[in-house]
């Protein structure tokens, strides 16, 4: 994939467009071999599609299908493929009745994007003036080009390139799943798989360190009289036997989602406070359902000091929630000290722990703390699960 535009590469504009695509081809199946982003510079760009056009079946690209001298893939593409572009009648037609609906003239410049090359379809573009190219190419392969804006690209990517990528066989059978860990860094995660099993080729485990938890990902393809998940629930096993006792959640879980059906078993729910955390835990969970209160108290403020454990019954009382849960978070040099406590119908626990890092990150780290402290207790209540 080749997002193009020189306001990609200088930070003017992010590249939502190739994270999208990225995502729906995993979807299907498809390996993405690189993301490219590159400038206006047409041997940049035509050298680039050479490039993809040698590794890969189908080459995407997005952004540079304006009318300005600057929007270059056109050309990148027709030199990419050694053909000549040239207005294509109907093309031109349909962009002119585009303007006089507006009731504006028509800017010669925009007849460049009626170019077409001999192998290459245009795409129907209901949402601008930019058509997108489909061009069949001479190995079997496909390029298709797509429009930067992605009110324009996603309806051409969903409605008119998907369906004909699965017409010619797109992906393969694939499984994946994703744990979402909590009490473990992504260092000590990757020591525990180990390197044979991160370098695995199929399945593919790899590791990644969200805000809001660490994630192990396992994807799996199909392979002659193996099936995806198959393959799959083999390595499944032996993450969980390496990680297991840190797993918190599945694939797209939250942590609002998870404790809400934690809490569910128990017909529980719960009100929080926080003391210096910036109401990060809050933040974290949203809008739960569950959660009847949040409160927070600014270090320094009347309360802030109280202890933990009578803040977090206070909490509870006050709302009417069968839990109190209180968190604190103390800058200790340049980590960040957070004291927790728990008032539920077990009685009252309390602990504390030490974040990496103080400032706004040590605040972040202790809302996350505070939702695995609760996930623990909610667990040991319910050990079925």
């Amino acid at each position: 994939m080749l997002a193009i535009g020189t306001e990609l590469i200088v930070g003017e504009t992010r590249d939502t467009n190739s994270g999208e695509l990225a995502r729906s081809l995993a979807e299907a199946g498809v390996d993405v071999a690189w993301i490219s982003a590159l400038p206006d510079r047409l041997e940049t760009v035509t050298s680039a599609l050479r490039a993809a056009v040698a590794a890969a079946d189908v080459v995407i690209t997005t952004g540079g299908l304006g009318p300005t001298p600057d929007d270059l893939t056109r050309e990148a593409i027709a030199e990419a493929c050694g053909e000549e572009p040239a207005v294509d009648p109907e093309l031109v037609a349909w962009l002119r009745h585009l303007f006089e609906r507006r009731g504006v003239p028509f800017p010669e410049t925009n007849v460049k994007q009626a170019w077409l090359i001999p192998s290459a379809t245009p795409i129907p573009n209901d949402r601008g003036t930019a058509p997108g190219w489909w061009v069949d190419r001479a190995d079997g392969g496909v390029v298709v080009a797509l429009p930067g804006p992605p009110a324009e690209m996603r309806p051409m990517w969903q409605e008119w390139i998907t369906p004909r990528l699965k017409k010619r066989g797109l992906g393969q059978e694939r499984a994946t799943r994703t744990y979402r860990l909590t009490g473990i860094g992504e260092s000590a995660v990757a020591d525990r798989l180990g390197e044979r099993m991160l370098r695995a080729e199929n399945p593919i485990v790899a590791t990644y360190a969200r805000a809001d938890a660490v994630d192990v990902r396992i994807s799996a393809a199909s392979e002659p009289r193996r099936p995806a998940a198959s393959l799959l629930a083999r390595t499944e096993a032996l993450v969980l036997a390496a990680v297991g006792e840190y797993v918190w959640g599945y694939d797209n879980d939250t942590w609002s989602e998870v404790l809400g059906r934690e809490l569910a078993e128990k017909n529980w729910d719960a009100a929080l406070v926080e003391v210096g955390t910036g109401g990060s835990a809050a933040r974290l969970l949203g809008e739960a359902a569950w959660l009847k209160a949040a409160r927070e108290i600014a270090a320094g403020e009347p309360g802030a000091e109280l202890p933990l454990a009578g803040l977090a019954r206070q909490a509870g009382r006050s709302a009417g929630a069968w839990i109190g849960l209180a968190v604190r978070a103390v800058e200790n040099g340049e980590d960040t000290q957070v004291e927790l406590a728990a008032v539920g119908p077990w009685g009252v626990t309390e602990t504390s722990e030490t974040a990496f890092l103080g400032g706004s990150e040590g605040r972040r780290r202790a809302g996350v703390a505070a939702a695995s402290y609760l996930h623990r207790i909610l667990r040991a209540a319910n050990p079925a699960r």
